[in-house]
């Protein structure tokens, strides 16, 4: 992200990422579940939107 992000927007690419984490994880354990990697595309194109607005 660059640098002129803000700690709220950071959050939410650690939240992504770590949401990631938990649904490969997931799917690794127990099976592809298309719900929560629905949710988790949700949550990327949420937090992309914020990186594109703080660039702009």
């Amino acid at each position: 992200m660059p640098g002129s992000t803000d700690g709220s927007t950071k959050t939410m690419g650690v939240l992504t990422l770590g949401g990631l984490v938990v649904v490969t994880a997931y799917t690794v354990a127990l099976g592809s579940n298309g719900w929560l990697w629905f949710g988790w595309v949700v949550l990327g194109l949420i937090t992309l939107t914020l990186v594109m607005m703080r660039t702009t």
